[in-house]
């Protein structure tokens, strides 16, 4: 789809990578999303496009305001391909509204599925697995220091990179991930299974929640951790903990915030009496 004979530069994708990356989920919103930064992203690429044919801004603006949704990292690749297309209409290939929407649409599921199992699923808690240990013991501060930065400078290096990949490729971008839908499927249900895979790990590890009440009679003194918890199954207390959390959540629709509140006054309670 490019040619010698581009209207964009590359400072202009540059530009509209960097707005991607720092905006690519400002002003979300229930009605579109992340449709009111995508258009922002566009509009100075539709400009300078357009800058002759006023109607046809308007039009492009107005294609690129509806709802958009996907996972942000990986998704990068689709507002590059997006700019490819619509430097084609501009030039007078035979790329209609319909085909630069519809590409948008299509591509929208498919990489907010691989990119949510891939980046959120298993990237983020490996990240967060490993940056938790160097910290757990002694409060070091090195561990959130390492996260941030090892987060920020891969996700931001793949999104520039995804950015451009995606408007020197265009739409063929699009066929060279999706042609094959089964094998798309495959590679989101395996990432899927290890995202929770490793997040099972984390929450074995750094979830703590045991019980340090003894019963005592006389010269006997009996650990109820030691003689019943640990013996039925070690670290049962921090699953119970870890799955009554997620029910919370995806059942009763808990916020965040009142899931840490609860927690803190469950353990409040649970120290007050003696009992963890």
């Amino acid at each position: 789809m490019k040619n010698k004979n581009a209207i964009l530069s590359r400072k202009d994708i540059n530009k509209a990578a960097w707005s991607y990356i720092f905006f690519s989920q400002a002003t979300q919103n229930f009605e579109r999303m992340m449709g009111l930064a995508f258009c922002y992203v566009m509009e100075p690429i539709l400009k300078k496009l357009y800058a002759d044919k006023p109607e046809e801004y308007k039009k492009a603006l107005q294609r690129h305001m509806q709802f958009f949704n996907t996972e942000p990292q990986l998704g990068a690749l689709i507002p590059g391909i997006t700019i490819a297309m619509e430097e084609a209409r501009a030039q007078g290939e035979d790329v209609s509204e319909e085909l630069i929407v519809n590409t948008k649409n299509a591509l929208m599921g498919p990489f907010a599925g691989i990119g949510d199992s891939m980046i959120i699923g298993t990237y983020s808690p490996i990240l967060l697995s490993i940056a938790m240990s160097m910290c757990l013991e002694d409060g070091n501060p090195i561990g959130p220091l390492f996260f941030c930065v090892v987060w920020l400078t891969t996700i931001v290096g793949m999104q520039w990179y995804l950015f451009h990949k995606g408007y020197s490729m265009g739409i063929g971008a699009a066929n060279t991930f999706f042609t094959n839908k089964e094998l798309a499927d495959k590679i989101t249900t395996g990432l899927t299974m290890l995202g929770l895979i490793v997040i099972g790990g984390v929450a074995s590890t750094t979830v703590r929640a045991g019980v340090i009440y003894k019963f005592v009679s006389g010269e006997m003194s009996i650990s109820i951790q030691e003689r019943i918890f640990d013996k039925i199954m070690p670290g049962i207390l921090p699953l119970l903990l870890t799955i009554g959390a997620w029910y919370l959540m995806d059942k009763k629709k808990w916020k965040t915030t009142q899931i840490i509140l609860g927690i803190t006054v469950l353990a409040a309670i649970m120290v007050f009496l003696g009992i963890m």
